[in-house]
Parts: C-alpha cells; sequence; structure tokens
C-alpha cells in the first residue's frame, strides 16, 4: 500500500518528521512490524541488526618488551533496544560500513593495552582470559556507539621470528619426545619379549608334538604286539579246545558203540531166555498131557471122568500159557517198541533244547561256538543210536513193563552220564580259557 512500510527481520525502521516520542528519540524506531508513513511529511530509513565481523591483526608488546603480532575476531551487532539501535543510527546510518572499521580500532586499542599487561606464557596459555579482558575493557565504549559484541576470538599469536615461543614448547616437546622414546623403546622390548615367548612356546608345542606322536607310535607297536599275542594265545586255545573236542567225541563215539553192543548183547540173552522158557512149557504141557492120557485109558469110566477133567484143566492151563505168551509176544513186538520209540522222541527232543541253548550261548562266547556245534551235531547221533539199540533189541522181560522201563531207564540213564562226561569236559576246557560253562538242560 502506498506509504505503508514493514522492515525486514534483521532490520530496524526508523520514520523521521513526526512529532517527539515519550523516550526523546528523535526518531521513531519500529522493529518486527510494519509502519504507515505520511507522504511528504514522514521518511522512512533502515538500519541493519545483523551480525557482522571485524578482524584485528596488531602487533603488540608484552609485559616481558617481548613484540608480538596478535590476530583475532570480533562478532558485533547493532543492540536490539531502542537506545542502542538511536546511538548506532546517529553515527552509522549513512555509511553503514564503518561500524567494523570502527570496531577493529576500538579493540585494536585494548588489546594492546591488555597483551602489555601480560606475559608471553600467560597470553599463550591463558588465550580465553585474554579475550574476556579485552572485551570487559571494550564493552562501555562500544555501548556508547550502540553495538554489543557476542565473541572474540584470537586467532593467532606469533613472535615474528624471534623463537620465543618455540623456546617455551621446546622442554615439553623434548619431554614429549623423550616419553615418546621411551614408550617406543618398551614397546619394542615389548614385541621382542613377546617374539622370543613365541619362539619358546612354537619351540615347546613342537616337542611336546614330537613327545606324543612318540608316545603314540609306541602305543600303536604296543598294541599290535598285544593284538598279535592275543590272537596266537587265541589259536593255539582254539587248537586244544579242538584236539579235546575231537578226544572227547572219540571216547564218546567209543563208549555209545559199547553201549549199543551190550544192549544188542542184553536183547539176544533176552530172547533165547524166552525161547527157553516157551521150550520148557511146552515140553512140560506134553509131558503132562500124555501122563494123563496113559492114566485115562488104564481107568475106568470114573477114571475116564476124572481123567477127562485133569485133561480139561491142563488144555485150560496150556490155553491161559498160551494167552499169557501171546501177551508178553504182543508187548515184546508192540508194547514194548512203542515206548521205546516215545522215549526216544523224548530224549531227542531234550537233546534238541539242548542243542538251541548251546547254540544260543554259543553267540554271547565267539571262542566256543566251533565246539558247541561239534557237540551239538553229536547228541542228537548219541541218543539215536541209543534209542535205536533199544528199539531193534525186541526185549522179552519177564517182570513186565517194569522190566522195560527199568531197561529204558538204564540205556537213558548211561546216554546222559555220556552227555554229561562230554559236557563237563567242555566246560573245563571253556574254564581254562576264560568262557561259562553251558548249564545241562537234561536231567536223568
Amino acid at each position: 500500500m502506498f506509504g505503508y512500510h514493514v522492515p525486514a527481520p534483521d532490520e530496524a525502521m526508523l520514520i523521521s518528521g513526526g512529532k517527539a516520542t515519550a523516550s526523546d528519540a528523535p526518531f521513531r524506531v519500529v522493529t518486527g512490524r510494519g509502519a504507515y508513513v505520511t507522504p511528504m511529511f514522514r521518511k522512512a530509513r533502515f538500519i541493519t541488526l545483523s551480525m557482522s565481523e571485524a578482524e584485528v591483526e596488531e602487533n603488540c608488546v608484552t609485559k616481558q618488551g617481548i613484540a608480538l603480532k596478535v590476530k583475532a575476531v570480533i562478532a558485533f551487532k547493532v543492540g536490539n533496544d531502542t537506545e542502542s539501535i538511536v546511538n548506532a543510527s546517529q553515527r552509522f546510518l549513512s555509511d553503514q560500513s564503518q561500524m567494523s572499521v570502527l570496531t577493529g580500532r576500538i579493540f585494536s586499542g585494548h588489546l594492546r593495552s591488555i597483551i602489555g599487561s601480560m606475559t608471553v606464557e600467560e597470553i599463550v596459555t591463558e588465550r580465553q582470559k585474554l579475550a574476556s579482558e579485552v572485551l570487559d575493557g571494550s564493552k562501555g565504549e562500544m555501548a556508547k556507539i550502540g553495538l554489543t559484541v557476542d565473541a572474540l576470538q584470537i586467532q593467532s599469536i606469533d613472535d615474528m621470528g624471534l623463537g620465543y615461543v618455540a623456546a617455551m614448547a621446546a622442554p615439553h616437546n623434548a619431554a614429549i619426545q623423550r616419553a615418546a622414546k621411551v614408550a617406543a623403546s618398551q614397546a619394542d622390548q615389548a614385541a621382542a619379549e613377546a617374539h622370543q615367548a613365541s619362539l619358546r612356546a612354537q619351540a615347546e608345542y613342537a616337542r611336546q608334538t614330537e613327545v606324543v606322536q612318540a608316545q603314540y607310535a609306541a602305543d600303536v607297536e604296543a598294541a599290535k604286539s598285544a593284538a598279535a599275542a592275543t590272537a596266537a594265545a587265541a589259536a593255539q586255545a582254539s587248537a586244544r579246545n579242538l584236539a579235546n573236542y575231537e578226544a572227547e567225541t572219540a571216547v564218546t563215539r567209543s563208549k555209545a558203540a559199547q553201549i549199543a553192543a551190550e544192549a544188542q548183547q542184553e536183547s539176544d540173552r533176552n530172547q533165547a531166555d524166552f525161547a527157553r522158557q516157551t521150550a520148557v512149557a511146552k515140553a512140560t504141557f506134553a509131558a503132562e498131557t500124555q501122563a494123563a492120557q496113559a492114566k485115562a485109558d488104564q481107568s475106568g469110566p470114573l477114571a475116564h471122568a476124572v481123567a477127562q477133567q485133569q485133561v480139561i484143566d491142563a488144555q485150560t492151563g496150556l490155553a491161559q500159557q498160551e494167552a499169557e505168551l501171546t501177551r508178553q509176544t504182543l508187548v515184546s513186538t508192540v508194547v514194548r517198541p512203542a515206548e521205546a520209540d516215545a522215549e526216544r522222541v523224548k530224549i531227542l527232543a531234550a537233546a534238541d533244547a539242548e542243542r538251541t541253548k548251546i547254540l544260543a550261548e554259543a553267540a554271547q562266547s565267539h571262542n566256543r561256538v566251533a565246539l558247541d556245534q561239534q557237540l551239538i551235531a553229536q547228541l542228537p547221533l548219541i541218543v539215536e543210536k541209543a534209542a535205536q539199540g533199544l528199539a531193534g533189541s525186541h526185549l522179552t522181560v519177564l517182570n513186565g513193563s517194569e522190566g522195560v522201563t527199568e531197561v529204558v531207564s538204564s540205556l537213558v540213564g548211561q546216554g546222559l552220564a555220556i552227555l554229561d562226561s562230554i559236557r563237563h569236559g567242555v566246560a573245563g576246557s571253556s574254564s581254562s580259557n576264560g568262557l561259562r560253562p553251558t548249564s545241562p538242560a537234561i536231567k536223568a
């Protein structure tokens, strides 16, 4: 709008030509908002409130009389209050660039004054103290011209080739160099010691490795020797067991053959005895019949009747003897072979059970497999031979079934005695070889 002005955020608008303000300011100050300026009667001007910078590079003399070139940077601006804006506007509105020039000159004078009261050591080591004293000394003058200082930084301090600053740093530099050399020497020594320790550790590891390898080789050779000795002992034990088994098998076969021969002889004797008794009975019957017939021929009717009665009695006795003979024949030819066959089946079943048990135990002890298998293979043959001798004997036993039972029990007892002797012999050889003996499964 015509006549309405708005200052920038970092500017202050100065309106002149109006009535005097309550603060006795020669003009009106407007910041942060707009204002209407009557054309031709009032005039609006603007002054910056932004940050400005002034550089100072000054040759100064310290309290010790040593010349130093000090370079500093000052950050300043126009104050935000109305008084500061009025003061700065009255001095710098026509040429605002003069604020930096005047600020630099003011700080140059204060910088020379403060440095002149300090030593080089204080200036070098206490730069912040120097900056604070310069700020404090220039604060009043800067406020009069409406400026405020935000920061003062000492950028560099140069002794202009005199070497004083370098001389100050020399002891510290030498100490640092000495400490660095000591640290480097200690580091080299630690590295050398670590290298030596590593070499010793490597040598020790190599020595231990060689010792372990030698021990391992010795253990391997000892294990091979022990295995060879064990194998040789096992082979010798197997050979001894095989020889013992063959000898015991031969003895068992001989005993079985002897038992079979004795059974055959007993059967032949029983048959001869039966034939003899039969012939005697027939002869006795014939003699009694003839005597009775002769007596009947010589007697009368009564005597004939008595003789006839005696004949009948004799025939009855003959018939009973023939019936008893037939019964004994039936028992000898049918019943006894059946009982012998049943006993043979029982013995074979018991032998098969013993064979199964021996096979099961042989699976747990591999050193007895060959012996147990050969023993098992011979058990049925022994029992079968004894049973065949019993079945083919056709025994005639006068005391009936009890006599047959006694004969069969005797034969079975002899076979089981042979089996027990074989088993105990095998168990004895197994015990000598560290094997567990097999408990008998058949009881006589």
